[in-house]
């Protein structure tokens, strides 16, 4: 990575702006899951080992731009300093002279959490006057929030051009090398798994993976959209009628690429999703009045197989609706499949990182991003706002 990175800075006794991401989620105001906390001790034990002042700043859920104590960060600023095992300040705010005067009596080692960025529209209005306004609390500013690095906000970008030294935490240089990793010195087999609902969402990844991948396995319900540009009848199947053009060129290209683009040759059926019967059947046989839901076990041993010859595998988005356990087989199956592969294995965030967890596989995954739109963007080759605003190396280390 060629941008400055925590370990490069001189922290001691200066103020130190990390943005993270603490966008926890919350039940009657107790943290249900502490993943993305746990993910950024790295970063923030080193600031307090070095005398670093940290001011720690984050979002947390959609406030609509004024404060809400719905999703204020409170309850993250002391289950923090319950993992850190020492006092975690908490400001009312996350600019203003109340916070500037805490800022200001902040000890070398010590911690102090801002409320909410969100509170303020000017945050995501990516607004250079509020950003001016964070960058006054500090002296050098780390971004160890990879799952908010795709978003062109004050604090993950603007704030970047009123400081010094802006530079990456942990996290973040973690998740750079293992992204990059995949998209420039993986090795051959590299199997893509894709998923989800919607082709329209995956357009740009489906054609980087062609640009690089052996194999791209399909499921979830863009499978179908695919399979009608091949002329298959997909009865009830959620399809993007409008894509299936762009379907046919995607499979064109990978033709002329010898990339093999891979499809459920089996499916679990039902009329609906709530309460209605199932039943596993060929894809070629789909009833007119049913809908496909998951992938079936043909399929699952077919996709098992070609994962089981990766040496790389990157997997975004699930085989089916596995919010649902009638519809979590194939997506459990191939979690587990990854798992048990010899492969160099990166899963993208979001519901593919809830499979891996939940299948109880997370321990044997190479890597699990913390960003499933950042990932997601990262991996379709595009420059991630909160990335490229970082200090180069060389440019003020």
């Amino acid at each position: 990575m060629n941008k400055l990175g925590i370990s490069d800075l001189d922290l001691n006794g200066r103020r130190v702006f990390m943005r993270v991401d603490f966008n926890v989620p919350l039940a009657d105001g107790q943290i249900t899951d502490d993943t993305r906390i746990q993910a950024a001790l790295p970063s923030i034990r080193y600031v307090i080992e070095k005398n670093g002042k940290l001011i720690l700043a984050s979002h947390l859920g959609r406030p609509k731009g004024k404060p809400d104590r719905t999703y204020s960060l409170k309850p993250v600023a002391t289950r923090l300093g319950n993992l850190l095992r020492q006092a975690v300040q908490f400001a009312p705010d996350c600019v203003g002279p109340e916070v500037e005067n805490m800022v200001s009596n902040l000890k070398p080692g010590g911690v102090l959490m801002l409320e909410n960025l969100r509170f303020h529209a000017e945050e995501e209005k990516n607004d250079p006057e509020f950003a001016k306004q964070l960058a006054k609390l500090c002296d050098i500013y780390v971004n160890d929030a990879f799952g908010a690095a795709h978003r062109a906000h004050a604090s993950t970008a603007s704030i970047a051009a009123y400081v010094k030294q802006a530079a990456a935490g942990f996290l973040m240089e973690k998740e750079l090398e293992s992204l990059s990793y995949a998209l420039t010195k993986a090795e051959k087999p590299f199997v893509a798994i894709v998923g989800g609902a919607k082709i329209s969402d995956k357009i740009d990844l489906i054609e980087s993976f062609i640009n690089i991948a052996s194999s791209i396995l399909v499921g979830g319900a863009m499978a179908y959209t695919f399979l009608r540009a091949r002329g298959v009848a997909t009865g009830k199947s959620l399809v993007e009628s409008e894509k299936i053009g762009l379907a046919k060129d995607l499979l064109a290209k990978a033709s002329t690429k010898n990339v093999s683009i891979e499809l459920p040759a089996d499916h679990v059926v039902a009329s609906g999703l709530e309460g209605a019967a199932s039943q596993v059947i060929s894809i070629t046989e789909t009833p007119a009045d049913q809908m496909g839901l998951d992938i079936g076990p043909e399929t699952i041993r077919r996709y098992s197989d070609i994962i089981r010859q990766a040496k790389t595998i990157v997997w975004n988005g699930p085989m089916g609706v596995f919010e649902n356990p009638k519809f979590a087989s194939g997506t459990f199956a191939i979690a587990r499949a990854v798992a048990d592969s010899n492969a160099y294995s990166i899963v993208g965030g979001g519901d593919s990182a809830a499979a891996v967890a939940q299948s109880g596989v997370g321990s044997k995954i190479t890597h699990i991003s913390t960003g499933g739109g950042a990932s997601l963007e990262f991996l379709s080759g595009q420059k991630l706002p909160g990335v490229e605003v970082l200090t180069d190396r060389g440019m003020g280390a």
